[in-house]
C-alpha cells in the first residue's frame, strides 16, 4: 500500500508540473495548452486518491482536513477554468494569470501549510 501511495505522489507531482510548466511556457502568448488540462486532471484525481489512501496508510494520523479542503477547492477551480477555456486561441491575460497563480498557490499550500512552518 505504501508503494502505491508513493507512485501516486509521483503522478501528483507530474500533474502539478504540467499545470505550472504549461503556464510558464505560455506566458508570452496566453493560452491553455493541453498539458495544463491533463496536468490539472491528473493532479486532481491523484490528489483524491492520495487522500483516500492516507487513512489506511497513515492510520488517520496527521491528516489535515482543512488543508486538503483548501487544496481541493483550488484544484477544482483550476481544472474547471482550464477545461472551460481550453479551446480559446487567446485567453484573457487576467484569467490566464489567475489560473497560473492558483496553481502556484496550491503548491505553496502543500509545502508551507504544515506544523514545520506554522508552528
Amino acid at each position: 500500500m505504501a508503494i502505491l501511495y508513493g507512485v501516486l505522489v509521483v503522478l501528483h507531482l507530474i500533474g502539478m508540473a504540467g499545470v505550472v510548466g504549461g503556464y510558464l511556457a505560455s506566458v508570452r502568448s496566453p493560452r491553455f495548452p493541453v498539458v495544463m488540462l491533463h496536468g490539472a486532471l491528473t493532479a486532481l484525481v491523484t490528489g483524491l486518491l492520495l487522500v483516500g489512501l492516507s487513512y489506511p496508510v497513515f492510520d488517520g494520523e496527521n491528516i489535515d482536513n482543512a488543508k486538503i479542503s483548501v487544496k481541493l477547492v483550488v484544484a477544482l477551480v483550476v481544472a474547471v477554468l482550464v477545461f472551460v477555456n481550453r479551446r480559446r486561441e487567446v485567453v484573457p491575460t487576467g484569467l490566464f494569470h489567475l489560473v497560473g497563480g492558483l496553481a502556484v498557490l496550491n503548491v505553496a499550500v502543500a509545502v508551507l501549510w504544515s506544523d514545520r512552518f506554522l508552528g
